[in-house]
């Protein structure tokens, strides 16, 4: 029995302690996120979609840093996907959402903008296909996101399987175009070039002998003509061109792009639209011949944007960037889902440093750092951490004592695959750093005194958690030019305790303000004009009687100028807060200066 007493109140004594740890702890983690957040699929791709022997991740936790931070700086180059819309058709793989839902359509506008996508150019197969159908889907959410935009692309497969009967293919490129100039073309979100909606091909021009001006000539609006690889430039009726990924070229392609770049720039009045990919494999494709450009762990990627900024600055701009693709999942170039950069990360404690490791950084955009007390609900650690940091001194942050989760997150680069560790335990041993808090107090904070008899009152600083180091100056705000004040000493240094000074208040004598304050009045001579003018009258030989008279208006004229000139008679200026049968009131502020921070405080003074 006696045992259990003493277990009792051990406990008993030991809680407070527990409870103030914990109570510590979760006053100093306050969760921002969640690790289902930072883990969960946060693309458009379908949540079931798992992934693929082609190189396609399955649906994942991918950087949302915005894809022109891969460019060079100060670009201004849009940004627009390549978007495949025949998804739900039974001729197609099945990737786990239809591109006629409106909800899935929106969702993908969604996660195009928030990786800094402006608009998408589809792929189109005619008036009256599912393509068609999906496309009408995407015209209508796009409009519903201001700033984003769409455009078509005629594939050589419209022309192939739905022209009209007995058509040319000229004369069914012209019935396609007429049917999207009325269809689309008046959208607010349908892109545009110099205030002309664009048109571009996929295969048309190179397959087929058209006469592009007389198909221009038979749309009333007229649009700009956005045509395909290097020769695409040189078209009479070119607008620009646009580069494509070219799997059966060595070199990840980077060659025929430097090619296209450089002839984009020997056409500075035409639109350059550029390209860059993640890779090429058509192995699961119906269609597929196996062609395959290896994705390098994200590296093929990483190096189209490289192509570019060896070519261009913020002084030679590329217009446009089209990203190829978003969603073509049958060929494997699709970025909806994410790059995988094939990265593997891990963390630790080291008393209280946090550690972690990668093989290889060159696929990042920085690490990011989380505390968490439950290991669900998560806090960030700082800011950002640039790739090549691979610890993180915890005692740098005001952890309290106490037990937490510890994570550490790979933001990779943008469309690329976040990693994050497992919860890594820690238990903080760090000093417990007090902030610092000084109460600045005048006591009394009222006091009368009359000339002669100053008032003396404490000024006092004394800190009430933590230490402050340095002094503190003291000195009189808002004192009027009849008080003085003076301390003793000038300067205060409370440090972990209090420090005192004594103000002495003093009023200034009567006749000093006074003098102080009156100022010669230059209508004094004007005013006494009128005593010259009675002497005058006085020593005159007239006669009494008129005499009397005389001097008596005289002084009635004198009262008169004297109220006119007594307007200008006063002599100081008062700050007085109240007035009252010879009594003067004022608020004095008094202040204190320090390098870490100002003070105030209020005293009222009452003169008599």
């Amino acid at each position: 029995m006696r045992f259990l007493c003493s277990a009792c109140a051990a406990m008993l004594l030991t809680l407070p302690a527990i409870c103030s740890a914990a109570s510590s702890s979760s006053s100093f983690v306050v969760p921002t996120t969640t690790l289902a957040a930072q883990t969960a699929n946060n693309t458009s791709s379908a949540n079931s979609f798992t992934t693929q022997s082609n190189g396609n991740l399955g649906a994942s936790n991918v950087s949302k840093v915005v894809v022109n931070t891969l460019l060079y700086s100060g670009n201004t180059t849009k940004l627009y996907a390549h978007l495949m819309v025949w998804f739900g058709q039974a001729s197609h793989m099945n990737v786990g959402y239809s591109s006629l839902d409106s909800t899935q359509v929106n969702n993908q506008i969604n996660d195009m903008i928030s990786r800094g996508i402006s608009g998408v150019i589809i792929d189109w197969y005619g008036p009256g296909s599912y393509e068609d159908q999906a496309t009408q889907v995407v015209m209508a959410q796009a409009e519903k996101h201001p700033g984003f935009t769409f455009a078509i692309m005629v594939d050589q497969g419209a022309i192939e399987w739905d022209s009209c009967s007995g058509c040319s293919p000229q004369q069914a490129l012209i019935e396609q175009l007429q049917y999207i100039e009325q269809t689309y073309f008046p959208s607010p979100a349908y892109m545009a070039i110099g205030g002309q909606p664009m048109v571009t091909n996929f295969g048309v021009a190179s397959s087929y002998s058209i006469d592009w001006n007389s198909v221009n000539a038979a749309l009333s609006t007229k649009p700009v003509f956005i045509f395909q690889d290097n020769g695409g430039f040189s078209n009479a009726l070119s607008g620009g061109s646009y580069s494509w990924v070219q799997p059966l070229l060595s070199n990840y392609g980077l060659g025929y792009l430097t090619s296209f770049y450089n002839t984009g720039m020997s056409f500075p009045s035409e639109n350059t639209f550029g390209a860059t990919y993640k890779g090429f494999n058509d192995t699961l494709a119906s269609w597929g011949s196996d062609r395959i450009m290896s994705q390098q762990c994200g590296q093929t990627w990483l190096q189209t944007f490289s192509e570019i900024n060896g070519l261009y600055n913020s002084g030679q701009q590329l217009s446009d960037l089209q990203l190829v693709t978003w969603n073509d999942y049958e060929e494997g170039t699709e970025i909806e889902s994410g790059i995988d950069n094939c990265l593997s990360l891990s963390g630790s404690v080291s008393g209280n440093t946090l550690q972690w490791k990668v093989n290889g950084d060159s696929a990042l955009d920085h690490y990011v750092a989380y505390i968490s007390t439950d290991g669900q609900n998560l806090m960030p650690l700082g800011t950002d951490l640039e790739p090549g940091n691979t610890s993180l001194n915890l005692c740098s942050f005001p952890v309290p004592p106490g037990s937490y989760k510890l994570f550490v997150q790979a933001v990779g680069k943008p469309s690329m695959l976040n990693h994050i560790t497992g919860a890594i335990n820690y238990s903080s041993t760090c000093p417990v750093v007090v902030p610092t808090k000084v109460s600045f107090t005048a006591f009394p904070n009222s006091v009368t005194i009359s000339s002669g008899n100053p008032g003396n009152l404490s000024v006092i600083a004394a800190t009430q958690a933590g230490t402050f180091n340095g002094a503190i100056s003291l000195s009189c705000g808002g004192l009027p030019a009849t008080l003085t004040c003076s301390f003793s000493p000038a300067a205060i240094s409370p440090g972990s305790g209090s420090a005192t000074s004594m103000l002495t208040i003093s009023a200034v004598s009567a006749a000093a303000g006074n003098r102080s304050h009156r100022q010669p009045n230059p209508l004094l001579a004007f005013c006494l004009l009128p005593f010259g003018l009675t002497g005058l009258l006085l020593t005159s030989r007239v006669r009494r009687r008129g005499a009397r008279m005389l001097i008596l208006c005289t002084i009635l004229a004198m009262g008169m100028i004297t109220v006119a000139c007594g307007g200008n008679g006063q002599g100081m200026s008062s700050n007085s807060v109240n007035s009252s049968a010879g009594k003067s009131a004022y608020t004095v502020t008094v202040t204190g200066n320090s390098g870490s921070g100002d003070f105030s405080a209020a005293v009222n003074v009452v003169v008599n």
